[in-house]
């Protein structure tokens, strides 16, 4: 996913960056490649007023959409990627061919002037008629076709926020449209859908070390669940602590000691108790199978066991292997449950 941020000078467009970096979004701005071309021609004591007319005579010269095409080759192979700095209309066409959405970031005039001045970069303006002067060229206000079109640019933007108020409210603000892209953008598989099951049911584990859920599946089917924890009738590590780091036993060895009983193992055992036959499922677990749950796993007739995490246990994932049962490895969904109320 590519999301462009435009928008006025010190709206917040960095502020929204930070968030966008903290869930993992690599971040570049088209601002960096003019200051990379500054530096490249010798200006290491650059002004605003410096870095439009570079961004105007490259855009003019190469193309409007001369700074996306150098920053899209710097992202080749990045996931998430957050685009700073966009400031004219070819900026915003060239990233839609790569399907970007685009946030734009606006504040009222005196609390950008008030931001401005606290940030105090060398390269902005140090009054108000000088920052006037940027912000009305910043938006285009007579400005060619190669310039600056921060107003046009924010009229073209697929979400807008209005940053007036605290950090709190603008992370909020970010979180709701992050979750309308997710909503828009695909309707959950099958794998997310099982998985998020498996991950919703590891938080009735009682174990103090890992929280593993587990889900029987056939035809698209739930068949049965299981988590972590202890015997039916006894008490749990959460009462008592955990017995294996009173011993010093590390994950995956010496599996006898716990007090609980596998995920995958109570699943199996559900299906037993309850008559269901789970010969030819999948089972979708949180993490990988033990060795004894390998086992189960295999004579329980179970085809296939899908995670996103690796158990400490490299000898039963071959031993699956060796068996015939598909381990498949997927991404770890994320803990957004996306729906429309």
């Amino acid at each position: 996913m590519i999301i462009g941020l435009t928008g006025t000078k010190a709206g917040g467009k960095g502020a929204v960056a930070e968030i966008l970096k903290e869930k993992g979004f690599f971040y570049t701005s088209l601002s960096d490649r003019v200051r990379e071309e500054a530096v490249e021609r010798g200006l290491n004591n650059y002004t605003v007023k410096d870095l439009q007319d570079i961004g105007n005579e490259l855009r003019e010269k190469f193309g409007n959409n001369v700074l996306v095409k150098r920053t899209i080759q710097m992202i080749e192979g990045k996931e998430n990627v957050v685009i700073d700095g966009i400031r004219n209309v070819g900026e915003i066409q060239e990233l839609k061919k790569d399907g970007a959405i685009i946030i734009a970031v606006d504040a009222p005039l005196n609390i950008r002037y008030e931001r401005l001045i606290r940030r105090g970069r060398d390269s902005d303006p140090k009054d108000w008629n000088s920052f006037i002067e940027m912000d009305r060229r910043d938006k285009g206000i007579n400005e060619e076709n190669s310039g600056q079109q921060v107003e046009k640019c924010i009229e073209l933007a697929d979400y807008k926020i209005y940053n007036d108020s605290s950090l709190e409210n603008l992370k909020r603000k970010v979180e709701g449209i992050l979750m309308n892209i997710n909503l828009d953008k695909k309707r959950a598989s099958w794998d997310e859908y099982f998985m998020k099951m498996a991950a919703l049911i590891a938080e009735r584990s009682t174990c103090l070390r890992h929280h593993v859920g587990a889900v029987v599946v056939k035809g698209k089917r739930v068949l049965t669940t299981g988590y972590n924890g202890a015997a039916r009738g006894t008490k749990d590590c959460l009462e008592l602590g955990c017995l294996r780091d009173d011993l010093g036993i590390e994950s995956g060895t010496r599996h006898e000691i716990c007090r609980a009983i596998h995920a995958e193992q109570n699943a199996i055992i559900q299906a037993g108790l309850h008559g269901i036959n789970i010969d030819g499922s999948v089972m979708y677990c949180t993490h990988t199978p033990c060795m004894i749950c390998a086992k189960m796993i295999v004579n329980a007739g179970i085809k296939e066991v899908v995670s996103y995490h690796d158990y400490a246990d490299e000898e039963a994932r071959k031993f699956l292997e060796g068996a015939g049962v598909k381990l498949r490895k997927i991404s770890k969904p994320d803990n957004i449950i996306k729906f429309k109320d």
